[in-house]
């Protein structure tokens, strides 16, 4: 079959504006919580997170670990690509797509890091191999072998036998996403889909619009 074949119709939802609440915060918690109520795919925590440095944008998936009304938290190696972009460069944008239910949900906003004491409070929170992890993988950066990789953690769990939790490393924290503007789409028949934009306008107030598919 041709991939311009490939299409499908979507026509399980539709999305209006007295569907939506006032505060986008609140928006994305109902539609994440239906998300989980429906269980119908895997990761719905997963998110891609877009950077952009030097005129070169990269997108990569991370798992969203926190949000309020201040905004979104992933934690990464402050040292990786990532890291070094969002350091460079603190905007950035984030994008869930629960395909399962037709949604997608696009984020724009600012990053800035975790403090020490945050960090160290979810750090040791993980499971221990996942600490050993962090402390093992010198993340984006070039390595030889898989066996290399195998044997600098094998050294780090050498390491820290006697030490559970393990101390935070110097390079891992988390971020702290600020939205300034969010959208909400919802996949429609003949692909005229319902799309909504929360806009933060110079008085900090969301502004609400609906936009053309």
């Amino acid at each position: 079959m041709s991939l311009e074949q490939i299409r499908r119709d979507y026509e399980s939802r539709t999305l209006e504006r007295h569907d939506l609440v006032d505060s986008p915060f609140q928006q994305f918690e109902n539609w994440f919580n239906e998300t989980l109520n429906d269980g119908l795919g895997t990761d719905p925590t997963a998110m891609v997170v877009a950077t952009c440095a030097d005129n070169q944008p990269l997108q990569r998936i991370v798992l969203l670990k926190h949000f309020d009304q201040q905004g979104f938290v992933f934690y990464t190696n402050y040292n990786s690509q990532k890291g070094r972009q969002l350091a460079h460069n603190p905007h950035c944008s984030l994008h869930f797509a629960w395909l399962p239910q037709e949604r997608q949900i696009h984020i724009q906003g600012q990053a800035q890091r975790l403090t020490e004491a945050q960090n160290r409070r979810y750090f040791q929170s993980r499971p221990r191999a996942s600490q050993i992890a962090a402390w093992a993988s010198s993340q984006s950066e070039p390595i030889d072998s898989r066996e290399a990789l195998d044997e600098q953690y094998r050294r780090i769990e050498a390491q820290f036998s006697d030490q559970d939790p393990l101390p935070l490393p110097p390079h891992w924290g988390g971020f702290l996403v600020k939205p300034t503007q969010f959208e909400f789409w919802q996949g429609r028949r003949a692909r005229l889909h319902d799309r909504f934009r929360y806009q933060r306008n110079d008085e900090q107030s969301w502004i609400l619009t609906r936009l053309q598919p």
